[in-house]
């Protein structure tokens, strides 16, 4: 079972990012993948399901290199703009924009309302009230500001995906989003 599923996946989402949602036949997906459209609507109910399940794969991929960044960067605060700047330049990728930012949201509804978002905020919220904690950041309420910060790189990303020349938009989306976040800084003296 999971390997029919990991072929209609793989198949799904060669389908999704060339063609796009609305364009890809379930036929020819389930022919790609050397199955039936049976086996589509038992495993995930429908075409629906099936970019849902696209959806979270892609998501999962890019959350691993998003922590990465993260990883990366020389203090919690870096950390945390460099994981919000790595989302918006995945907007450039082919796959993420026409999957995760174009056809997703037209199919799936409101990004910022999928389940696997809430483990993002979650993370965003911890960042953010540990970053309180040790004093880099203003004392403001944890869970608004990682939601705000959330939504601007999730709107910086959308822009990018729809803009006419998405490579001229990424920096000044990625600066406006640094410039956002530093607001949050706690002023020194």
């Amino acid at each position: 079972m999971e390997e029919t599923r990991a072929k209609l996946i793989r198949a799904a989402r060669e389908a999704f990012a060339t063609k796009g949602y609305a364009a890809a036949s379930m036929d020819e997906l389930t022919a790609e993948a050397g199955l039936t459209r049976g086996a589509l609507y038992h495993n995930f109910g429908g075409k629906q399901g099936l970019m849902q399940a696209v959806v979270d794969q892609i998501d999962q991929e890019m959350v691993e290199r998003m922590l990465a960044a993260q990883a990366r960067a020389a203090s919690r605060w870096e950390g945390l703009l460099e994981e919000g700047v790595a989302y918006i330049e995945m907007a450039l990728e082919p796959e993420v924009q026409r999957i995760m930012l174009l056809d997703g949201p037209a199919v799936l509804g409101d990004p910022s309302q999928w389940p696997n978002q809430n483990a993002c905020l979650l993370r965003t919220t911890q960042t953010i009230q540990a970053l309180i904690d040790e004093g880099t950041v203003k004392p403001v309420d944890a869970e608004a500001a990682a939601r705000l910060i959330n939504g601007a790189a999730l709107n910086a990303a959308l822009w990018i995906a729809a803009a006419e020349e998405p490579h001229a938009v990424l920096p000044k989306a990625v600066e406006a989003f640094r410039q956002l976040a530093t607001g949050l800084l706690k002023a020194e003296g």
